[in-house]
């Protein structure tokens, strides 16, 4: 019994360590954009504005086909701007399209699409009918999506998030939203740290907990921690900003 809840307690340490580092590595990731490659050297509105149209073409089109190949040319930008391949594509395949691949894997089938049939196979006794249609349908929507979220993956790599955010104030984006999506990114990582150090302190002081009670006590606990220290860390920000000349609209030592 207490090897089960020596390996259950690993895997579930290992897998809260691995999201508190995805989160940090996601909202810090700006080590491509100060590379010397061939999308960083552009400007950042001229560049927001290519890849804007760049997704109503691959919304607009149809075809698969054409939406492949753009989906080559954002891998070819990639290579150009220094960002390795596996990099690239582990962080723009692993979660959305994979999610949408799971959403339209229904509409593969005859109950759902019905059209000329491809191949066909039985699960649990059941005839289970690939359509035609249904196929190129999933197929459509997938890279659509892959394309979409590589485009946007991509824009935000090779662009510093401060000169992103600029970039949509000057477009018009109101005030209001620009000023939550930055507090927003960069508080993100401090939340992350913050967990990890409060992973690290409950392993250090309280070690494994082999019954349920004892663990909502400890949840509950450093719920309520965090939820205090955010309060106050609310508190701090707002006067730290003041202080520094804040009169609510944030302004950048870049131009």
């Amino acid at each position: 019994m207490s090897r089960a809840f020596h390996i259950k307690g690993n895997f579930i340490d290992h897998s809260l360590m691995s999201a508190v580092s995805f989160i940090k590595d996601a909202t810090l990731c700006e080590e491509h954009a100060s590379h010397a490659g061939f999308l960083q050297s552009i400007d950042a509105r001229a560049k927001t504005i290519v890849f804007f149209v760049l997704l109503l073409i691959v919304v607009s089109l149809k075809s698969s086909l054409l939406i492949g190949w753009l989906y080559v040319f954002c891998l070819m930008l990639a290579l150009m701007s220094r960002i390795p391949l596996g990099f690239f594509l582990l962080r723009t395949w692993v979660f959305i399209p994979l999610f949408s691949f799971c959403i339209c894997l229904p509409a593969l089938f005859s109950f759902v699409t019905p059209g000329a049939p491809v191949c066909f196979f039985y699960l649990f006794g059941t005839k289970l009918i690939i359509t035609r249609p249904g196929l190129d349908g999933a197929i459509l929507f997938v890279v659509r999506v892959a394309t979409s979220v590589s485009l946007v993956v991509l824009l935000s790599l090779t662009t510093r998030h401060t000169q992103l955010l600029k970039v949509l104030r000057i477009f018009g984006v109101p005030q209001v939203f620009i000023l939550t999506v930055s507090m927003s990114y960069r508080y993100l990582y401090l939340f992350a740290q913050m967990l990890e150090n409060i992973l690290t302190a409950i392993k250090s002081r309280v070690g494994v907990v082999t019954s349920h009670q004892k663990g909502q006590k400890v949840v509950a606990w450093n719920i309520a921690n965090m939820w205090n220290r955010a309060g106050q860390m609310q508190t701090q920000v707002y006067l730290a900003m003041l202080s520094r000349g804040y009169t609510g609209e944030p302004r950048s030592l870049e131009k």
